[in-house]
């Protein structure tokens, strides 16, 4: 399958094409906003037309019987292994949302109408596994998360991948966070060697006096874009944090909307970008203070470091706001490693490579050690490190 293919198609012969029957809506929407190419607003900083111009192999995703484990492995957009008492399947999801500014969700929908329903009993802690084993393969699959009200639980997301190549993985959530309860989702992703590209589109929402804690961690080099689009209803809130270490010729980052709908409620969004090489960091972040939400609170703020002179950061935080009765500011800075505490690092023994690591880490760590967990919080210092050295040793 060519995604580009599906170009300036109607939706009779997107459903003949596709093989789709009964999802008129869905390739309505999909027809509408056209697949993404560079002229597209939130894909113009991403080679997505690279991506979608290439030949996958297209999979069958035929459930399995569940292993029991510690943690839930999903493995090439099938789950393989879950935690005994999980309630976990599959179902055909109706309530997509139609308001997404992603085509690339409604596509996901589309190519797997079947989602992973994942719901989460009580205070839990779950780890999930994501993992790649086919080459040459378009892997399309997305997740419906539910918690409990109430309650208060915690997800620890990582990706693995074996020995493959060009592979482009479509992924996301439908999420739904229950009144008067927290989620926190902490997604860990090292790509590396161009095994595979992604672009993940998430559709979260809180509900009443909700928390939604959202952390993600993306190292190391290749193509991926996480595409977020957060509705908070009165009292709720969410807080983000995106930190990005990049190198080689990579395009990655976070393009999100954040959209205040209820009263009184708050956003909190820190992105921290770190980028050697040639690679393009990209934070391109709305947040949308709708007539309904009054008293909202929202910040917003991104910080660069460029550590070399081909690094290119394209941040654009923006607000847009509706109302009177609000508090709200955004910003973004780019810079360089300060040569002043580079110097005084040096002087005292240190190498290049290790003070420049100190410096990147300490401007790091502010994000890194908001993780409850403290195992959690050294995993991500060691993947963190391992990207550093490995791009140093890459690019020396």
């Amino acid at each position: 399958m060519k995604p580009n293919r599906l170009k300036g198609k109607s939706t009779q012969e997107l459903a003949a094409l596709l093989h789709v029957k009964g999802r008129d809506q869905l390739l309505e929407k999909f027809v509408s906003l056209g697949l993404p190419d560079k002229k597209s607003e939130e894909y113009r900083y991403f080679d997505i037309e690279k991506l979608l111009d290439a030949d996958y192999r297209t999979l069958d995703y035929i459930p399995k019987s569940l292993q029991e484990g510690k943690k839930i492995e999903i493995v090439d957009g099938v789950v393989t292994t879950a935690p005994k008492g999980l309630r976990i399947y599959y179902e055909q999801c109706d309530a997509m949302d139609m308001d997404h500014f992603d085509p690339l969700y409604y596509l996901g929908h589309i190519l797997n109408p079947n989602v992973i329903k994942i719901e989460i009993d009580g205070d839990a802690e779950l780890e999930l596994v994501h993992r790649f084993t086919q080459s040459n393969a378009l892997i399309a699959y997305r997740i419906v998360l539910l918690n409990q009200s109430n309650r208060h639980a915690t997800l620890y997301e990582r990706f693995e991948e074996d020995n493959i190549a060009d592979t482009l993985v479509l992924y996301g959530y439908d999420m739904h966070i229950a009144q008067d309860s927290t989620l926190r989702v902490v997604k860990t992703q090292h790509m590396q060697k161009q095994r595979y590209a992604m672009v993940a589109s998430h559709r979260i929402n809180v509900s009443q006096r909700a928390n939604a804690l959202l952390k993600s961690f993306d190292l190391g080099g290749d193509l991926g874009l996480q595409m977020l689009k957060v509705n908070l209803e009165s009292y709720a809130h969410v807080e983000a944090g995106h930190l990005l270490y990049l190198n080689h010729a990579s395009r990655r980052g976070t393009v999100s909307k954040i959209i205040h709908q209820g009263e009184h409620s708050t956003s909190q969004q820190e992105a921290k970008n770190i980028l050697d090489g040639n690679a393009r960091g990209i934070f391109d972040a709305l947040i949308k203070v709708e007539h309904s939400a009054k008293y909202t609170k929202a910040h917003q703020n991104s910080k660069a470091i460029l550590l070399h002179e081909d690094a290119y950061m394209v941040s654009k935080p923006q607000l847009e706001i509706y109302i009177d009765e609000l508090e709200a500011s955004h910003g973004s800075t780019t810079g360089q490693l300060d040569e002043k505490q580079l110097f005084y690092l040096r002087s005292r023994g240190i190498s290049y490579v290790e003070a420049r690591k100190m410096l990147v880490i300490a401007f790091a760590n502010t994000l890194i050690e908001t993780v409850k967990d403290s195992r959690h919080q050294e995993q991500i210092s060691a993947l963190f490190e391992e990207a550093f050295y490995s791009a140093h040793k890459e690019l020396s």
